[in-house]
């Protein structure tokens, strides 16, 4: 099965209404399908994520102008090859960051395609399945123009409950005092048996975020996740055993030798690789071996499209709990609700939340098939 072509699709549809979050507003969705074209009729999908104000046209760039004339001609299942020939050719000037958020959709377009030759999800192609359904938390929460808080915080916080939600993940960074009052409230509202996690979007240093992680330990967060900035190491290092509450970050880090510092330095309870940025199956295994040796959690970040979502499903699947045990903790998914356009349309809706859970899609490939008419209706100009 030979590479034919690699298409990219760039799409982005502006929201009804923008929202924020710590680092300012969003006003579209946007992401980069990277689509593998082989010579045997087969169309694999991948996705690179883009945060709510990444340019699409960066991962664009990259694709079409260093990964894809490697790639034709090439066996699509040389996908480890080509995953180090791709990152070596970028190496120079792109060992983090772009390069390799561009490398992840094309690894996860080649895993499709496999997934189709053979007829198997791609779960079952990286190891096997530890479980067939994932329980879901909801992220969501970000901050609208006009928006009270934290009452219209709490309107949304029964909302999930009501769709059955067992955990939910609060948008923050707003300032330490207010941070901490807004935490209290949604507690409060949504009692303590459900599971309440923070993200700070890189908003403090270790200073402010040590107040904030101390004075909340009695509210009892699941997690704190992205209180500083992905450089500051030394600063997670810190804030660790502060609190009772798991310190987590990761969406920011890229590739198994960043997260081997990280782990050498004992710096997180939870990493957060993004499978649509740290590398696609191919490099996300990896970095789920190393936390594995570590015996840390890996819970991994997810914010994009269908394609993303159903992707990361497949991934989440192989992960083994750390350890394995009688009653172990499982990983979960994220699943963002906020607003966006195109996000299930994309996929046909291939992906089925029912009481908290969501379950891992069993078709072959990323399991899911891709709606091409959605694909021209939001593609850029």
């Amino acid at each position: 099965m030979k590479i034919k072509d690699v298409k990219v699709h760039v799409i982005q549809a502006p929201l009804e209404e923008k929202f924020c979050f710590s680092q300012g507003w969003v006003t579209c969705r946007s992401s980069v399908i990277v689509e593998v074209i082989c010579d045997n009729g087969i169309h694999g999908f991948g996705e690179c994520l883009c945060h709510g104000q990444q340019p699409p046209q960066v991962a664009q760039a990259f694709i079409e102008n260093c990964f894809r004339p490697l790639m034709i001609g090439r066996s699509a299942f040389d996908v480890e090859v080509l995953w180090e020939e791709l990152y070596n050719r970028s190496r120079p000037f792109g060992q983090q960051g772009a390069a390799v958020n561009a490398l992840s959709g094309v690894d996860i377009a080649l895993w499709d395609a496999m997934g189709k030759e053979v007829n198997q999800p791609v779960s079952n192609l990286i190891g096997g399945k530890f479980r067939d359904k994932v329980k879901a938390y909801a992220t969501g929460f970000y901050r609208k123009e006009n928006g009270v808080y934290p009452e219209d915080a709490i309107k949304e916080a029964m909302g999930y409950l009501e769709k059955g939600f067992q955990g939910m993940k609060l948008k923050t960074g707003f300032g330490a005092r207010e941070d901490i009052r807004y935490i209290r409230a949604l507690r409060q509202a949504v009692g303590e048996d459900t599971l309440l996690m923070a993200d700070f979007n890189c908003a403090y240093n270790a200073s402010v975020a040590r107040r904030i992680v101390m004075e909340l330990a009695d509210v009892k967060l699941e997690f704190f996740e992205e209180l500083l900035a992905p450089e500051d190491i030394g600063g997670y290092q810190s804030l660790r055993n502060l609190t009772p509450s798991y310190i987590a970050a990761g969406e920011n880090i890229f590739g198994k030798i960043a997260y081997k510092e990280w782990l050498k330095a004992g710096a997180l309870d939870i990493y957060q690789p993004d499978l649509c940025s740290s590398g696609g199956y191919t490099e996300c295994k990896k970095i789920a071996a190393l936390t594995q040796a570590w015996n840390v959690m890996l819970i991994p970040h997810v914010w994009g499209s269908g394609i993303g979502l159903a992707a990361s499903l497949q991934f989440i699947a192989t992960l083994p709990s750390a350890p394995l045990s009688m009653k172990p903790q499982e990983p979960m998914l994220e699943y963002d609700q906020s607003s966006h356009p195109f996000r299930l349309d994309l996929i046909y809706d291939g992906v089925v939340f029912e009481n908290g859970w969501v379950q891992v899609p069993q078709g072959p490939g990323n399991g899911v098939e891709v709606n091409h008419k959605i694909l021209e209706k939001y593609k850029m100009n």
